[in-house]
């Protein structure tokens, strides 16, 4: 095994975990770790086992410090090498904002720069109590690029986004929790067993729905005059002409658990 790289792991209830492994460097991702981002997530989208897919770090001490800086001055060294490194990140960026299963991150320790960047590209966020987020690009001199801001400013608004990136300064998981940068914050020694339980709750629920909640979600965040409303009502459609709906509504009768099979 590679001292870095990208590790899928799958649990049998529904949940996959692609985990962040850099351990030298505080999972610092590198160049060939985005560049594994999107195959990871393409096959946990292909596999009908898998309903939610949690993000985490390597370890217990980091999610992730980072890109790795190391890389800079080779593949970031002009603007054209920039470019070519930003067309990677932005290709490992969109593979997780247009994954159609629900995307949990689960943050711990260092979540800084490129590591809350893929942070935020999940659905949710659970922090443990001693997390510490930044985005630092003002004190390293670079442009953060337009779909990275614009993603910021849909989760927190764009003054809490302007403090972010105009002071760079480091964010408790608290003071995420505040602005909405997270969703939960639990005990660090609770993190793993309440990120799993989550997850596992999501996964027993309708995927069908959930997908259409996810698409309408994402739907409602464009201009009204993009918005595809018909492919939201399809999926709308078909969860009424699903089996799962009909399981919903039987389980709901017999007072019990339903089981969803996503068709």
């Amino acid at each position: 095994m590679s001292e870095f790289g990208v590790d899928v792991q799958r649990d049998g209830d529904g949940v996959a975990w692609v985990v962040l492994r850099n351990p030298g460097k505080l999972n610092a991702v590198r160049l060939e770790m985005w560049q594994a981002i999107p195959g990871a997530i393409a096959a946990l989208v292909a596999d009908p086992r898998v309903r939610v897919v949690v993000l985490r770090g390597h370890g217990d001490d980091a999610f992730a410090s980072g890109a790795d800086i190391s890389e800079f001055a080779t593949h970031r060294k002009d603007a054209a090498s920039a470019a070519a490194y930003e067309g990677v990140t932005a290709e490992a960026f969109a593979a997780l904002l247009a994954c159609e299963k629900p995307v949990v991150a689960m943050m711990q320790g260092v979540c800084i720069g490129g590591g809350l960047a893929i942070a935020i590209s999940a659905d949710l966020r659970i922090a443990a109590d001693d997390t510490k987020m930044a985005l630092p690009p003002a004190r390293l001199g670079l442009g953060y690029h337009l779909a990275g801001v614009e993603r910021v400013v849909e989760i927190v608004g764009p003054s809490v986004a302007a403090e972010m990136f105009f002071t760079a300064r480091q964010y408790t998981a608290d003071e995420a929790l505040a602005v909405g940068l997270v969703n939960r914050v639990v005990p660090k020694s609770d993190l793993v067993g309440f990120t799993r339980r989550y997850a596992g709750e999501i996964a027993q629920n309708a995927p069908l729905t959930i997908r259409a909640a996810k698409r309408a979600i994402a739907e409602v965040q464009r201009d009204p005059s993009q918005r595809d409303a018909a492919a939201v009502a399809r999926m709308i459609a078909a969860c009424f002409a699903s089996s799962d709906y009909a399981e919903g509504v039987r389980a709901f009768q017999e007072k019990r658990r339903p089981k969803f099979e996503g068709r």
